[in-house]
């Protein structure tokens, strides 16, 4: 059998210490020569040294991994997130699981309870909101914990997310000089914070313009009923002549919509939406879109995260921020 290589074995081969080679392993080198770190990295090529990474974990009482739960990774937003998270846990040796909680309580409970058998350091969630009790007991574990894009009632939790106020706002600007805009959102929830803070900033912008918006003039449902709420909305008397769609799933469904029924944009309907989907600029018409800065949101929520696992018992960070939408003006309203 093939004799394990050992960070012994490392430390005889480069000429030093045990302890400068686990300095070497742990990224504390700041202070290490440069020819110390070369004989390092070249006996570590050559003996073809794979640090065991349970025995580090355990050692340093630290797994060097934390986990993210997304509420649906097929949303642009959530993977845009996820890069971000996943460059800058690289950048500190430490390693990203992620879990799609499609929205399902009973799901992101056994993801967590999962990642927690894992012992994994923290955990950023995009929270369903249905499973207070369970962040509420990790709270008082001091177990370090970042929720993203959405808030949750009575819990003292840092959160990251858009101002979904201002996106509405800036949605309202663009459609402002249409008479009768409606909203396509998925199902409205009260712990679903995005879709319910951009419906009533939508709503009440409008209203400061004179302009209101009738209950038929909400398309809301799952995704897989879209289609038939946009052949309800259109079926109206009066059809709507603007669209705000409240994410880049439901604008998914709206482009074909408008594509199987012939509807011009934005000839006969104006469309923005959130989320600047990839194909926004080279669509026909290219789309007016508010994007959220994803990037910048999930290293916030990593930087937020290792500052618990630093130090579980500062305080200092458990706060909401929000961050700015911006309006990217192309050709569709």
């Amino acid at each position: 059998m093939t004799k394990r290589i050992t960070i012994s074995d490392v430390a005889i081969h480069a000429g030093v210490s045990k302890s400068t080679v686990s300095q070497y392993l742990n990224g504390r080198y700041d202070y290490m020569g440069q020819k110390t770190k070369e004989k390092i990295q070249s006996a570590i090529k050559e003996l073809k040294y794979s640090p065991n990474m349970v025995a580090r974990s355990l050692k340093q009482k630290s797994s060097t991994t934390i986990g993210v739960i997304v509420a649906n990774i097929l949303h642009v937003f959530s993977t845009q997130v996820i890069r971000a998270i996943e460059d800058f846990c690289h950048e500190k040796g430490f390693h990203v699981i992620v879990c799609n909680a499609d929205d399902n309580p009973d799901k992101e409970k056994t993801y967590i309870d999962m990642l927690r058998a894992k012992q994994v350091d923290g955990i950023i969630a995009f929270p369903t909101g249905d499973n207070v009790a369970l962040y509420q007991g990790l709270l008082e574990e001091q177990y370090p914990l970042v929720f993203m894009d959405r808030l949750v009632d009575g819990l003292d939790i840092p959160t990251v997310l858009l101002d979904n106020d201002k996106a509405a706002t800036l949605a309202v600007d663009l459609l402002k000089d249409y008479q009768r805009p409606a909203i396509v959102t998925p199902p409205l929830k009260e712990n679903l914070t995005p879709r319910m803070e951009r419906l009533i900033g939508f709503k009440n912008e409008l209203a400061k313009h004179g302009v209101s918006l009738p209950d038929e003039y909400i398309a809301c449902g799952e995704i897989s009923e879209i289609q038939k709420k946009l052949t309800e909305l259109f079926q109206l008397t009066k059809a709507p002549d603007a669209i705000f769609a409240i994410n880049d799933r439901v604008l998914h469904e709206v482009l074909t919509f408008m594509n199987h029924q012939h509807i011009r944009i934005p000839e006969d309907v104006a469309l923005v939406n959130v989320d600047d989907v990839s194909f926004a600029e080279f669509y026909q018409p290219a789309l007016t879109t508010i994007s959220q800065p994803a990037f910048e949101m999930g290293k916030k929520a990593a930087e937020l995260l290792f500052t618990q696992i630093k130090n579980p018992q500062d305080r200092s960070t458990m706060e909401t921020f929000r961050f700015e939408p911006m309006v990217n003006r192309r050709k569709s309203c």
